[in-house]
């Protein structure tokens, strides 16, 4: 059925309810009414575009009465937290103000890029400066204002709320700038208190991370951003896994990932509560990998969003609590097992009670036998206001009985409460955990959600695996080693090493070597495909496997003469994701990556890893190379790379962003002469500041670029130009205006926003097939001075690229929910 006899049928059903006296402006009727609709206010998409498009007609006035307003009380929440006491004595009332007012937006600027800078100056100096003395709705609009406690002045929160940021005209500049650089990976838009686990971990770029729920992913950017924290260094010898038991919230996590442009990050599909030891090899042995810092942050109740997830107010019980407390504690126990002596694990969540927290980490400790120890954080993050960890509490079920200890639980409910539940009598015991170090925010301390936070440090192993040694097996080629017999990993254990005799050697040589046969010529062969293991169940789409490239692999040879790579460059971690055919992409993960992909293909579950650098050109065999550099990788590859780099000037780079093809005579003198000489194919642009002119752009940039035998131009995603052009000072917002009017999409349209992928034809692909048929074109006439494209111009061509490789890519699924409200961790 088309859209307009959906829409005659949805007209005649308006008419037919008004005939029979129904009123559709509002109330349940209206609700009902709608085929999405549902009896809490026509959350199915039915009934909200019916109400949009009667609004038309005259019959409504926007969404009012469409959904009826839910109200934001709950007396078993507040019978509950007041006995528990967690709020301080006469700041009650103001803990409850706050709860129902709506959460402040915040966002926070990525720092591990070397223009965070700019970006802050820009904030700083245009756009915040403009929101001074505004009125939307009647509503002064206040200053934003820096976190007092996050570090460099790069997280800001203000009071304009999601709605107030999209529908209002005056605020139309600032929304599109946050969108656009949100999509650039320069700024993310996450709330406060999600902030703090990744900043209480104190990564450094050498760190092992597992980051055990990971989706959808602002805490992971952050923990990438740490790793990068020297620019110089394209890769640090640490390394993040992001793991997620569901499997479509991963590729939200790698679309979140993907904004950072970092070899050092993998994407894992797994139960935290089982995830798999690992193994690497270290000096031809193989060890058990052990983290040096994990992030721990737990499915939760998520009565601490109040303020975001309004639906809470309603569906609050201690139920939710009680059913998640022993996920929670077999996640961190998991999590405990695989942390590295004297590495450093942060259990958060986005909940207040003490079921889901304390209760966890006193648990937690007590079985771990003085292996654990809570971290003393209280001179961290100074300017945080926090509230100490509780060491009483009580246990209530929903209907609102109360037990203060494990002996008054009846048999009948011993299967929703469990002993773990409950404070530590022992007094001694107690006050040797120092629960006082957890720290619990609370909403109305700081104007943020309320959240939960401890940090543990490991002193030694955990008591169940005293007998294990760091070093389990050596590779085949060694015999006469220990082995290893490998406990199933999802009872959470651990490798035991035994020592076999000299019968048993014999006897289990030709077995052994039968069993890794199979798996030894794929590390051979460089190849990592998904487990192949039945006892593992494996849900959504079957990956592609990683492929890495042999030493005597043709393909790389021309490469590396057509760009001069140094002979450092490190091209055993060149991966691709097809082991027949022609290989289209060629992707780069750190070394010690390769490692854990390697040695692990038959354990785990990997969605995603590696980042792109260079992409097959249809036409450049005939250029001398026929891979083309890519923009997503341009900043790790640059340092290895010493031919065709093109130094530019300030004005140079604005007409690359400026203009879809400009022909060699728009550059600079000291351009064209570089260029003169060059052969045709992907080049290096690259603008270095100048420190005597302060009013230009104190940031390096490195471009991808393409040299035409009459023009030159960059390789460039839109969002990445918008950037640029913004810290040169080119105002870009009235092109976009004009792009979206001429387009004219809807509002549901816009808010489906595809991923990326990293396989078949992408954006930069297609705009190569067009700059190749430009070239043609231009070859074939003459040299007369072309007609400027306009920035606006740059943007239409771009987003239609955009729109046609998305179209021809179902690799990666994006969820359509906006992420910050659909989700509780975040």
């Amino acid at each position: 059925m088309g859209r307009r006899a959906r829409d005659r049928r949805r007209q005649q059903q308006q008419q037919q309810r008004q005939e029979r006296g129904e009123d559709g402006g509002g109330g349940d009727q209206a609700v009902r009414a709608g085929p999405g609709g549902t009896g809490r206010g026509g959350e199915g998409r039915g009934g909200g575009r019916r109400r949009r498009r009667a609004d038309g007609a005259g019959m409504f006035q926007g969404w009012a009465g469409g959904y009826p307003e839910i109200v934001k009380e709950n007396e078993l929440f507040e019978r509950y937290y007041r006995e528990l006491g967690i709020v301080p004595d006469g700041e009650w009332g103001d803990f409850m103000a706050a709860l129902r007012e709506p959460l402040p937006a915040t966002l926070r600027i990525t720092g591990y890029r070397s223009h965070a800078r700019e970006i802050l100056h820009c904030l700083k100096e245009k756009y915040f400066r403009e929101l001074q003395h505004l009125e939307v709705d009647g509503q002064k609009i206040e200053m934003p204002q820096s976190l007092s406690w996050y570090p460099e002045e790069l997280a800001w929160h203000t009071n304009l709320s999601r709605k107030i940021l999209r529908k209002s005209p005056q605020l139309e500049k600032f929304h599109q700038f946050l969108v656009s650089e949100t999509e650039c990976g320069n700024i993310s838009r996450q709330e406060a208190v999600s902030m703090i686990p990744p900043l209480l971990l104190n990564v450094n770029p050498h760190h092992k991370i597992l980051d055990m729920c990971a989706a959808p992913g602002s805490k992971t950017a952050q923990l990438i951003e740490m790793l990068h924290a020297d620019m110089n260094d394209p890769f640090p010898k640490g390394f993040v896994i992001a793991n997620d038991v569901d499997n479509k919230r991963c590729y939200l996590l790698v679309h979140q990932a993907k904004r950072l442009n970092s070899p050092c990050i993998m994407v894992v599909n797994h139960d935290a509560s089982s995830i798999p030891n690992l193994q690497i090899d270290v000096d031809g042995r193989k060890e058990v990998l052990f983290y040096d810092r994990i992030l721990c942050d737990v499915p939760c109740s998520g009565d601490g969003t109040m303020r975001k997830n309004i639906d809470v107010w309603k569906k609050w019980t201690t139920q939710n609590s009680l059913q998640l407390h022993g996920l929670q504690l077999r996640i961190a126990t998991r999590g405990v097992e695989q942390l590295a002596e004297g590495g450093r694990m942060v259990y958060s969540t986005c909940s207040l009670n003490p079921i889901e927290n304390e209760a966890v980490i006193a648990s937690l400790l007590e079985k771990s036998q003085g292996a654990l120890e809570l971290a003393d954080v209280s001179s961290e993050l100074p300017g945080l206001k926090r509230m100490p960890g509780i060491t009483k509490w009580k246990v209530m079920l929903k209907d609102g009985q109360w037990f203060e200890e494990w002996k008054d639980v009846p048999s009948n409910r011993q299967t929703q409460i469990r002993p773990t539940m409950f404070p530590v009598k022992d007094e001694e015991k107690l006050k040797a955990m120092n629960l006082e170090r957890c720290l619990r925010i609370l909403p109305h301390h700081q104007n943020t959600g309320g959240f939960f936070v401890a940090v543990l440090i490991k002193k030694s192993p955990m008591p169940w695996n005293k007998s294990q040694p760091k070093v389990h097996q050596k590779l085949p080629q060694r015999t006469g080693d220990a082995e290893v017999t490998a406990i199933n990993s999802d009872n959470g254990s651990e490798p035991i090493t035994e020592e076999p005799t000299l019968d048993e050697n014999e006897e289990s040589k030709k077995k052994q070597e039968l069993q890794n046969s199979d798996t030894e010529q794929s590390k051979k062969e460089g190849v990592c495909g998904p487990p192949p293991s039945k006892k593992m169940k494996l849900f959504g789409f079957k990956e592609d496997p990683f492929v890495f490239l042999p030493e005597d692999d043709p393909l790389f040879l021309p490469i590396q003469k057509f760009y001069a790579l140094d002979p450092s460059f490190p091209k055993m971690n060149l991966l691709t994701r097809t082991q027949e055919g022609k290989k289209r992409q060629l992707y780069m993960v750190s070394k010690e990556l390769r490692n854990v992909l390697l040695n692990n293909s038959e354990k785990m579950k990997v969605i995603n890893t590696g980042i792109k650098v260079w992409s097959r050109n249809s036409d450049g065999e005939q250029f001398g190379c026929a891979f083309r550099l890519a923009q997503e990788g341009i900043y790790t590859l640059y340092p290895f790379i010493h031919a065709r780099i093109i130094n530019v000037c300030i004005e140079d780079v604005k007409i690359l962003l400026t203009q879809e093809n400009p022909f060699l005579s728009k550059f600079s003198s000291e351009t064209q002469k570089k260029v003169k000489d060059m052969a045709t194919g992907s080049i290096v642009l690259k603008y270095d500041p100048d420190p005597a002119k302060p009013d230009d752009l104190q940031c390096p940039i490195v471009l991808c670029g393409w040299q035409g035998k009459t023009s030159l131009r960059a390789f460039v995603p839109k969002n990445e130009r918008l950037h640029y052009l913004r810290m040169m000072g080119v105002e870009v917002f009235k092109a976009k205006r004009k792009e979206e009017e001429s387009q004219n999409k809807t509002g549901e349209e816009v808010q489906h926003r595809l991923a990326q992928t990293e396989e078949g034809m992408d954006v930069e692909d297609k705009e190569h097939d067009l700059v190749t048929k430009m070239e043609a074109e231009i070859g074939e006439k003459s040299s007369h001075s072309p007609v400027e494209n306009s920035a606006m111009e740059v943007e239409n061509k771009i987003e239609d690229l955009d729109q046609s490789g998305r179209n021809a890519n179902s690799h990666v699924i994006q969820e359509s929910k906006d992420t910050d409200t659909s989700n509780m961790k975040d």
